[in-house]
């Protein structure tokens, strides 16, 4: 969905408008989906609270289980980026763009909503297996044309040229499909373990560390979550290393320190 407001969707290339979602959405639940996602997207260029306001509301009147909450994100090399180079993209400030987050997060939360990872809401019980599944670093697989996985310690995915990976198949060079992006080592597995799991409001379970990896998270990585917690982005709460307040806010300071 992105948003309810057409402009803005026009705005940011979308080709869809906010009635075709809604047939979308209704045409799913008609034919059996019970557990379905909506994408809300804030800090989008031109947009102002009362946007995001008016699409809050609509998107609570759907009652739909899951909401996955996003800002814009500038990638390199996009037209977005370009216009923001240039100086000719009108986006919201930073201070905007989280008073954007908090108003969101407490509007969904007082509609019954549980924020159980920073960037989705869901009713308790549907939270989505396959985001928990990333965020406790257990493996998956993908399969098909430019489908990403993590298996044995490995992240990997298969090309997205569909002519070679055709070719490949044909010719049972199956393994010439598959790209390694990273082989990870305990000590990376360790330190992504810590970052991956910081995402979830919960925070990192530090028995279930300690079972995983034997070694126990606050003296391994005392010096950072020393520096985290005197600096209030972090805060220990019984078995949980998690964010506090002013860590959601500021989590991209807390990742760097487990790169």
């Amino acid at each position: 969905m992105q948003s309810t407001n057409n402009k803005l969707l026009k705005e940011i290339g979308r080709i869809h408008t906010y009635e075709q979602f809604l047939e979308t959405y209704n045409l799913a639940k008609e034919v059996g989906f019970e557990n379905i996602n909506v994408d809300l997207m804030l800090a989008l260029p031109n947009q102002s609270i009362q946007d995001l306001k008016q699409s809050v509301e609509d998107v609570i009147k759907l009652n739909s289980n899951h909401i996955s909450v996003y800002s814009l994100i500038l990638e390199e090399g996009t037209p977005f980026y370009e216009l923001d180079q240039e100086g000719k993209l009108n986006l919201p400030s930073e201070e905007q763009e989280r008073q954007m987050y908090w108003y969101v997060k407490n509007k969904l939360e007082l509609a019954g909503y549980n924020h159980y990872e920073i960037s989705n809401f869901s009713k308790f019980g549907k939270e989505s297996k396959h985001n928990l599944n990333c965020w406790n670093q257990e493996e998956y697989l993908g399969f098909g044309l430019a489908a990403h996985s993590y298996f044995d310690n490995k992240r990997f995915s298969n090309i997205s040229n569909l002519d070679l990976y055709m070719k490949n198949i044909e010719e049972n060079s199956q393994e010439k499909n598959v790209e390694i992006h990273e082989d990870q080592s305990l000590e990376d597995k360790k330190k992504e373990y810590i970052l991956l799991g910081l995402r979830k409001i919960e925070g990192v379970s530090i028995s279930k560390f300690k079972e995983k990896f034997v070694d126990n998270p606050i003296y391994l990585f005392k010096n950072q979550l020393s520096k985290l917690v005197e600096e209030e982005l972090l805060e220990i709460d019984g078995d949980y290393i998690k964010l506090t307040n002013k860590g959601l806010d500021l989590a991209n300071l807390v990742w760097e320190e487990f790169i």
